[in-house]
């Protein structure tokens, strides 16, 4: 059995990385505004400025992609599988439907990035949330940072470090258990600085001290979001430990059979068959 690792989809060039690391820096921008804004800045809700959002946060995700080409590190059989499981995450996500944060999307998002690469499973986060958004009517202000956080999810499990067995599937269960957690913290940064009538303890104070503020976020997400992050992390573990193995294998042998290092080499005709 051979124990080279396959090629990822998506190969990280220097254009594509910078693409993403531009990406990730507005993300962080639209995501913590509020905490450093100054206190006589307005506060104005993300309602909006979604649009603003949109025409920033769009045009920087199809730049990724567009890295990937003059990278030379996405090519057509790429794009075919991304096509393939955004289509398996938008199917997904209706079954779930948000309710009590069960949600078995994640499970795809990160073994896709664990076997496909970080710039992949980048891609997937923010096609498939986007594409899904469609499917079930779900656009709408909070549509950017779920796309973005998604992103962060694939792009995380394809960083993870090489090991392989046990370990690997452990080191994954793990991830998941972080990232559904992680990710219910941060989408709570899209509308909790603009939610009114908050007692004080969990209350975002415009101008107060960033330690102060961030200690509310957490207070806020410990009391109304711990009951949707807690099962979503239980599901994706559990999905990871019994689906994990298969899923991995397949996304892997898919990787090989594609050969997405392969570069066409091109040979001149012989005689005999310029003659023919």
């Amino acid at each position: 059995m051979s124990t080279r690792l396959p090629t990822p989809a998506v190969r990280l060039g220097t254009r594509s990385t910078f693409a993403i690391l531009a990406t990730s820096l507005v993300g962080v921008v639209a995501f913590g505004w509020p905490l450093i804004a100054a206190p006589e800045s307005t506060a104005i809700a993300h309602a909006s400025d979604a649009p603003w959002i949109f025409a920033i946060v769009i045009p920087l995700l199809l730049a990724v992609v567009l890295a990937q080409f003059t990278d030379r590190g996405m090519d057509a059989k790429a794009i075919a599988l991304l096509g393939v499981l955004s289509a398996v995450v938008s199917a997904l996500r209706p079954l779930g439907g948000g309710t009590a944060g069960l949600e078995p999307i994640w499970v795809i998002l990160v073994l896709g990035g664990r076997a496909l690469g970080p710039g992949f499973g980048f891609a997937l986060g923010a096609v498939s949330l986007f594409s899904s958004a469609l499917l079930t009517g779900g656009v709408g202000p909070w549509l950017p940072f779920q796309m973005l956080g998604a992103a962060w999810v694939g792009l995380g499990a394809g960083l993870l470090p090489q090991v392989r067995g046990k370990a690997e599937l452990g080191l994954l269960a793990l991830y998941g258990a972080v990232a559904s957690f992680a990710y219910g913290l941060l989408l709570n940064l899209w509308f909790w600085p603009f939610t009114a009538g908050l007692p004080d303890a969990i209350a975002f104070v415009p101008g107060a001290p960033i330690g102060e503020n961030l200690f509310a976020w957490l207070r806020f997400t410990v009391l109304t979001s711990l009951g949707y992050d807690i099962p979503r992390a239980i599901l994706t573990v559990t999905l990871i430990l019994i689906a994990g193995p298969v899923v991995l294998t397949a996304l892997r042998r898919v990787s090989r059979k594609a050969a997405f290092d392969a570069a066409p080499v091109f040979e001149p005709a012989s005689r005999q068959d310029t003659a023919s």
